[in-house]
């Protein structure tokens, strides 16, 4: 795998020599460094490599604990690779990545960073898919920041959007998001919450699941899934969610979708857990195809 990291965007250049994989150093807005991963379209390998670099790639952002090297993101950034080219990152705190976690906040900043290096390598298209945390990022993300300029979004009543387009995405998937912050209804929430607001919980997650959380609580309070599905339209939105989900029962994904409206779709899935790690090959190939036909 070629490493290339000087900068804030490696060269669009580099992959029009270097058709395998590539792993890089990303630079945040706010200065976090972000360990990255790009893989390109596995489909037609060879005579479509060299012509791959402007069709679509899909961002991936893992849950809580996870990172780009994990197994079930390895996993579904392989399905995913049979339809587009993949970028895989880790959130600030976790695996190789710069900063501290804080849990869905300030990690949309991480996505931002991972899309506008999939347009600086000439991506065309971008479609973010993210699962649990990650699920709520991608919304946010798809929320604050458009395809539309700054003056347009305040011109059509949605003052305070990023209105960026070189770090817009063009479809938005969210697999397992809560809809709402704070939820405490179920005993793995609980003991997340545990995990991220207590000094001992902290450590744990140090520790044992080799993550480093922030200590400070919001400030302020970022902008609610619920809110930041009903900003993602035009661009089209897939919710996808298990019903033996142990964290998020079904009343997450159902205000999820009756917030966007018909500018969504609603997967809700027989007999899937959690996340990356519950999502089958069969799932990701039909979340890979979605994500190409729109």
């Amino acid at each position: 795998m070629t490493s290339v990291s000087e900068g804030r965007f490696p060269s669009s250049s580099v992959p029009l020599i270097t058709p395998g994989p590539l792993r890089t150093t990303l630079r945040t807005d706010d200065g976090v460094r972000i360990e990255a991963v790009y893989e390109p379209c596995t489909a037609d390998a060879g005579a479509a490599a060299e012509t791959s670099f402007d069709s679509t790639a899909i961002v991936v952002a893992h849950g809580f604990t996870g990172s780009v090297d994990r197994p079930a993101v390895r996993r579904a950034a392989g399905v995913f690779a049979r339809r587009a080219a993949v970028i895989t990152f880790s959130f600030r705190g976790h695996g190789g990545s710069g900063g501290r976690s804080t849990v869905g906040d300030r990690e949309v900043l991480d996505l931002a960073a991972a899309v506008e290096w999939a347009r600086a390598l000439g991506h065309r298209r971008i479609v973010t898919v993210g699962f649990s945390m990650g699920g709520s990022v991608v919304l946010r993300h798809g929320a604050l920041y458009t395809g539309r300029s700054t003056a347009d979004a305040e011109a059509g009543g949605v003052t305070g959007r990023e209105g960026r387009i070189e770090a817009h995405a063009d479809a938005v998937v969210t697999v397992s998001a809560p809809a709402r912050w704070y939820y405490r209804g179920t005993a793995p929430m609980r003991r997340l919450h545990w995990v991220v607001t207590r000094p001992v919980g902290r450590l744990v997650g140090h520790y044992g699941f080799r993550t480093r959380i922030d200590r400070n609580d919001w400030n302020p309070v970022p902008l609610p899934p619920v809110e930041a599905a009903g900003l993602i339209a035009p661009a089209p939105l897939l919710i996808v969610h298990g019903d033996q989900d142990p964290y998020f029962p079904l009343d997450h994904p159902r205000m999820l979708a009756d917030a966007a409206g018909d500018g969504a779709e609603l997967w809700l899935e027989r007999g899937m857990g959690h996340a990356e790690n519950a999502a089958d090959e069969s799932l990701l190939t039909r979340i890979g195809d979605w994500a190409v036909a729109r």
